[in-house]
């Protein structure tokens, strides 16, 4: 069940005494290769680089009114949640422990490490590390910090509040979806606000998990979630965010590697934002449905700048 309007205007509140609202701008370079009024909501500009402190911060907060007696926690990432729960964490006085991947980006593992967590590195993706982060918040006596809980959506649903608050009549909402909890928030927002705005799932081509989960009803997994852009490589959905997104998402987008290349690209060119993988996805699915969407009033969101600086290199140098 997604969070009520009172529970994600309580959350948006606690989110704002430590980030300051992000930006939604139209860009007209952007709407002119897009073919359509699109807006850019820049979850890229809070404190991390990410939307996901938002939920870190509702989820921390939530953490120690309900266990008082919790002295540290752990997650698993490929990088954007791991800052939000080093950030979240260092804020309510509590240890940190982030496991990722062995070859996970050094520049969110540093990003990490600045914000005060513990690095471990194990496995070969994101599922690898997450069944670790289990065995040692077993063996450490650690919280397991949750990739998708109902406090993370109502802490990243901030955003959406204030999206659907500055730009009115969107017709359409494009959303990466890695476990789950921004798309969650975006329908929660829409749905507590009674809008009609469409929202739109993005996933990567290589990790195709939640739109094979939609087009089947239910949870797939794939075997694999290769792909260049860390917050979409998910192989193992979780069924209560299929289980939304299957029933509040108008559809679910898929989109390769090179377009989300030239999607990053774009968005250097057009509005001299860094985009990471995940949040240039979103505009590499509005590029693709460029004839559907053209006269509509679009937004895009942002997820995230944060991207080590040789991926981006080949970005830009292959768009």
């Amino acid at each position: 069940m997604l969070p009520s309007l009172a529970e994600l205007q309580t959350a948006s509140r606690l989110v704002a005494a430590h980030v300051p609202p992000t930006p939604q701008y139209r860009w007209p370079l952007l709407c002119k290769r897009a073919g359509t009024e699109v807006w850019v909501k820049h979850e890229n500009h809070t404190p991390v680089g990410a939307f996901k402190v938002r939920g870190g911060i509702v989820y921390a907060d939530h953490l120690k009114r309900s266990e008082p007696g919790v002295t540290g926690v752990v997650a698993a990432t490929r990088g954007n949640h791991g800052q939000s729960v080093a950030y979240a964490a260092a804020e309510v006085g509590l240890k940190a422990v982030i496991v990722v991947p062995r070859g996970n980006s050094m520049e969110k593992n540093a990003a990490m490490q600045a914000l005060g967590a513990e690095l471990v590195e194990h496995g070969h993706d994101f599922q690898a590390a997450y069944e670790h982060a289990v065995e040692l918040a077993r063996e450490r006596g650690l919280h397991m910090f949750p990739s998708f809980h109902p406090a993370l959506i109502q802490g990243v649903g901030s955003y959406a509040l204030e999206l659907f608050s500055a730009v009115p009549a969107l017709d359409s909402v494009y959303v990466p979806i890695g476990l789950g909890s921004g798309i969650c928030g975006v329908m929660a927002a829409r749905d507590a606000l009674g809008l009609k705005t469409k929202v739109i799932g993005v996933v990567a081509e290589n990790a195709p998990a939640y739109a094979l989960s939609f087009a089947a009803g239910k949870p797939v997994s794939t075997n694999s979630a290769d792909t260049m852009a860390d917050g979409l490589a998910c192989r193992v959905p979780i069924a209560a965010s299929v289980a939304a997104i299957n029933k509040g998402a108008e559809r679910v987008v898929t989109v390769s590697d090179d377009e989300i290349r030239r999607a990053m690209a774009a968005y250097f060119a057009d509005t001299h934002n860094v985009a990471e993988g995940a949040g240039a996805a979103t505009l590499a699915a509005l590029l693709k449905d460029r004839d559907k969407m053209a006269g509509k009033r679009v937004a895009l969101v942002l997820s995230g700048g944060n991207v080590d600086t040789a991926v981006y290199r080949d970005a830009l140098a292959s768009a």
